[in-house]
């Protein structure tokens, strides 16, 4: 039965790092070339929501170390690596265009993280509490994907790979399911928790830009 459980999370991360490769492969190719509905501000609230996740499973691996979660923990450097990636041909071919739609994912971020401190304080929660880490991770993704829907309803959306955003599900999924694996391991503890409450939260959004890509390009 182990040995079966290892097999299923050894493949979990192996789709994992493949669609990943994917997603950032693609995704900067397309971008070589085609912008259009692309979100700056997206793309730099996704690097600090993967920095987020990989700080709540870096303690999950200090408090109970296990090779699901070292798989988790190179999931996110891969992902972190690609966002990287995909930022840097925005900028070098100068297509990372700020615009007003932008300016209010970021806002609406920092409000969100604004009442989260304020709801910690209230709480006697620090920044360092895994909740308070979810919750800004989760405003990091969630709020600027549906922005990047609302972009892509006004200027289409063939800047986004079709090959990208199946590999956006697939890695998300397969994400949540190494979660689950790290959460068997070692139960409910805060810093799990706090993963996969982002990471559903983050595939629900994902449904979302999704929803609107298929509509709108």
């Amino acid at each position: 039965m182990l040995c079966k459980k290892r097999m299923v999370a050894d493949l979990l991360f192996a789709v994992q790092i493949i669609c990943t490769l994917v997603f950032g492969i693609k995704q900067f190719i397309r971008m070589l070339t085609v912008t259009e509905g692309v979100s700056v501000s997206m793309f730099w609230s996704w690097e600090f929501f993967l920095a987020i996740n990989l700080i709540l499973v870096l303690k999950a691996h200090r408090n109970q170390p296990s090779r699901a979660t070292r798989q988790t923990i190179i999931s996110y450097i891969t992902w972190i690596a690609m966002i990287t990636l995909d930022l840097g041909v925005m900028y070098v071919k100068d297509v990372g265009v700020w615009n007003a739609r932008d300016s209010w994912s970021a806002i609406l971020v920092a409000v969100g993280i604004i009442a989260t401190l304020i709801v910690g304080r209230y709480k006697h929660l620090s920044i360092t509490d895994p909740m308070i880490k979810t919750s800004f991770a989760v405003f990091f993704k969630v709020v600027p994907q549906i922005i990047w829907a609302y972009n892509i309803t006004l200027m289409g959306g063939a800047g986004l790979a079709g090959a990208a955003v199946i590999a956006g599900h697939i890695t998300i999924l397969s994400r949540i399911g190494q979660v689950l694996f790290i959460i068997e391991e070692a139960g409910w503890d805060r810093n799990r928790i706090g993963v996969a409450i982002s990471e559903i939260s983050n595939e629900v959004s994902w449904l979302v830009v999704t929803v609107v890509w298929v509509i709108y390009t």
